[in-house]
């Protein structure tokens, strides 16, 4: 039994997994679903990875998951605990020392033109489930967006990005670019949009679960 621990992305919350869940815990596995202070105007990253590893407690054999922005804080939980793999989901992969806020013109990030909030992220996402959304975004009002990320390199933990192909916020081709670019990976691939865990919560788990397998 592995013990999944799952990092929501910039004004996210722990709802963002809700039905990705139930998925891995079917499958016999652990889940930890920590809600990062976003709203705390204090917390840095020092805050943002003390409560991942707070609420991951004595588990073991850890696979850390950081959808989209939640990629800054993955890495950090993994220099500090003993983890078996990170997946960066539809990542912003950080670099040494850099802030987030500088991620977007660092990387070359373009929006895409004439698509709104809803069109970039839930994509493929029931309609039921963007209604419910909506009540559970919060404000990202943190200190760490215009803080240097803290490691000086990348945690020797084994690394997988993980694209999703139908992803119209970080589209596929800039994401493997990122990758290349900044982690010297491949990333793998699944259909989905930026939200895949709320679209496509069975065949994430499955990949999850395969990243487990000798």
């Amino acid at each position: 039994m592995a013990t999944f621990v799952l990092i929501h992305g910039g004004g996210g919350s722990a709802w963002d997994w809700h039905l990705l869940v139930p998925e891995l815990t079917g499958r016999g596995h652990d889940v930890v679903v920590p809600e990062l202070p976003i709203e705390d105007r204090s917390a840095g990253f020092t805050e943002f990875c003390r409560t991942v590893v707070d609420a991951v407690g004595d588990r073991g054999d850890l696979v850390v998951v950081g959808h989209s922005y939640g990629a800054f804080t993955a890495p950090l939980v993994a220099d500090k605990l003993p983890v078996r793999l990170i997946v960066l989901l539809t990542p912003m992969v950080p670099t040494p020392g850099e802030r987030p806020g500088d991620w977007w013109a660092n990387t070359g990030y373009r929006s895409a033109d004439g698509l709104s909030e809803e069109q970039q992220f839930y994509n493929g996402v029931p309609a039921e489930i963007i209604a419910e959304a909506a009540s559970h975004s919060r404000s990202q009002v943190s200190a760490e967006g215009d803080e240097p990320w803290p490691l000086d390199a990348w945690p020797d933990v084994p690394t997988t990005v993980l694209l999703a192909r139908e992803d119209r916020f970080f589209p596929a081709d800039f994401q493997r670019r990122v990758a290349a670019d900044r982690l010297g990976v491949v990333p793998d691939e699944v259909d989905g949009g930026h939200c895949m865990p709320l679209s496509h919560p069975r065949q994430l788990a499955d990949r999850l679960t395969a990243y487990l397998l000798p």
